[in-house]
């Protein structure tokens, strides 16, 4: 080889390896994606993007318009990828007492138990699914990380059985009465019903790599529609509760006079 050729084969060399760290073979190995629709009276939003390789998965979740605080502090929101049901939001047809919400074990034949916590940092495990202290903070709010997957939230994605849901109502938006809003929470009854029941919803489903679906996926809810028999298995338990060991109350405000 002369000196021209000993020349031009370092940045052909470099070129190459350039080549293959932007191979296809290191993207994800399939995306998933959905825009949550509303729940329980919810005037929020929110969208979310799993991007799944191996049994690692980066996740976007982006929510906005929630309830903004509660016991004058940022209003914890819990969120959680469900699985092994239908693969649906609950419809208001699934408010089996009638008292105009849809709590989360009522809704829970449509999406099944949580199976991954999408905390906003620390364990994804279902034992974090009530961990307060490790949801969205406020109305608006993002989370954005790598986790790890497990093998029945794995197969959920794959067998389309995964949803998305959201938690924590705004008292001056929900559906329902004050009294139903206040009652008994039944997953924790220290909490309010309102606090813990599905505020936004919507299936995983595959979709182009960072792509979310045009006009939304079919949620499955009709603006106003939410749950979990798992839930209440959960030994976590609702930290910022459990620390003042009392039953809160949240009165009903007028928007105008939020």
């Amino acid at each position: 080889m002369n000196k021209a050729m000993r020349f031009l084969a370092v940045p052909t060399l470099a070129l190459g390896a350039l080549a293959m760290a932007s191979s296809p073979a290191l993207a994800a190995d399939e995306s998933y994606s959905s825009t949550l629709g509303q729940f329980n009276g919810t005037t929020g939003s929110g969208s979310i993007t799993v991007d799944v390789t191996g049994d690692k998965a980066k996740v976007n979740l982006q929510v906005s318009g929630l309830a903004e605080t509660f016991m004058d502090a940022p209003y914890p929101h819990v969120q959680h990828i469900h699985g092994g049901a239908k693969g649906e939001c609950p419809t208001p047809a699934n408010d089996a007492n009638g008292d105009g919400i849809v709590s989360t074990t009522e809704g829970s034949g449509s999406y099944g138990a949580i199976q991954t916590t999408l905390s906003t940092s620390g364990a994804t495990t279902p034992a974090e699914g009530l961990n307060l202290a490790l949801g969205g903070q406020g109305g608006n709010y993002t989370i954005d990380r790598e986790i790890t997957l497990d093998a029945a939230t794995k197969a959920a994605l794959e067998d389309g059985t995964a949803v998305v849901v959201v938690h924590g109502l705004d008292p001056a938006t929900a559906t329902g009465t004050e009294e139903a809003f206040n009652s008994p929470s039944d997953l924790d009854p220290k909490l309010p019903l309102g606090a813990t029941s599905p505020a936004l919803c919507g299936p995983l489903v595959a979709s182009q790599m960072g792509a979310m679906p045009n006009g939304g996926a079919d949620t499955g809810v009709a603006q106003e529609t939410g749950s979990n028999t798992g839930m209440i298995a959960l030994g976590g338990g609702l930290v910022l509760a459990a620390a003042a060991g009392g039953t809160y109350m949240v009165r009903r405000r007028v928007a105008d006079n939020a």
